[in-house]
């Protein structure tokens, strides 16, 4: 017998070129328990409204592109389900505590300039020859920072954070874990550069442990924790003591 049910998706709808404010628009979809919120905002795309503007690629919780509030919660649209929201109406909207660029895509440009500053990338006391092969390392190195490394940049976690709400100048949760993940890789010495900006006043110290990005994290990269330890070492610095995480 075929499945006539179909499920209703409000979708916030803002151009900030032509609008004065948000508005819902709301759109039914045929319901099938295999269809991610992601395919619904698709099908919406291809058949009933083109205009309709969000992000996605991948479609499998790689890329995060698709972050979104959905029912009031930051998700990834392509690994939430609408059989888990039916029968609905399932409301989407831009995330949290961004600029919206258009309907549900955010501004990221604050974000990539905070990314910028922790210096995503592993500073090596000295360049290294390809002829010489990769840098190995042993599965205890690998583990140190394996967890941090995880994180897809999704911004759910900064869409959580009540501080990042109130203070868009914090540095935030992604940023700080990776970060740490690169402070505890054996292969970077590049900690002092980054201490500037763990121990600014828009730091790890602007966190006040609510613990939220860390809940709604799709990778399990434990932001919260991440800053707690960066914590420790921004205390350290200041005592002029030794790190005891991500620092030689």
């Amino acid at each position: 017998m075929t499945d006539t049910r179909t499920i209703r998706i409000e979708a916030l709808r803002f151009n900030p070129e032509t609008d004065s404010e948000p508005r819902l628009q709301r759109y039914e979809v045929p319901f099938t328990p295999d269809m991610s919120v992601l395919q619904g905002l698709q099908y919406i795309k291809d058949h009933l409204d083109g205009s309709l503007t969000f992000r996605w690629s991948c479609r499998m919780a790689v890329c995060g592109s698709c972050g979104m509030m959905i029912n009031g919660r930051p998700h990834l649209s392509c690994e939430t389900f609408l059989r888990d929201l039916y029968p609905g109406p399932v409301r989407v909207e831009p995330l949290d505590h961004f600029p919206v660029q258009r309907d549900l895509a955010i501004d990221q440009a604050g974000f990539l300039d905070k990314l910028a500053a922790i210096k995503p990338y592993i500073v090596s006391a000295k360049e290294r020859p390809l002829s010489e092969g990769p840098s190995r390392q042993t599965p205890a190195q690998l583990d140190a920072y394996y967890q941090y490394s995880q994180c897809i940049n999704c911004l759910l976690c900064y869409a959580a954070c009540p501080q990042f709400g109130l203070n868009p100048d914090f540095i935030g949760p992604a940023a700080l874990s990776l970060l740490h993940r690169y402070n505890l890789d054996s292969r970077d010495i590049g900690w002092s550069v980054r201490a500037d900006a763990a121990n600014a006043d828009v730091g790890v110290w602007e966190c006040t442990v609510v613990g939220y990005c860390s809940e709604v994290c799709p990778k399990g990269v434990d932001p919260m924790h991440a800053v707690n330890e960066n914590k420790v070492n921004s205390a350290l610095d200041y005592l002029g003591v030794k790190r005891l995480l991500g620092g030689r």
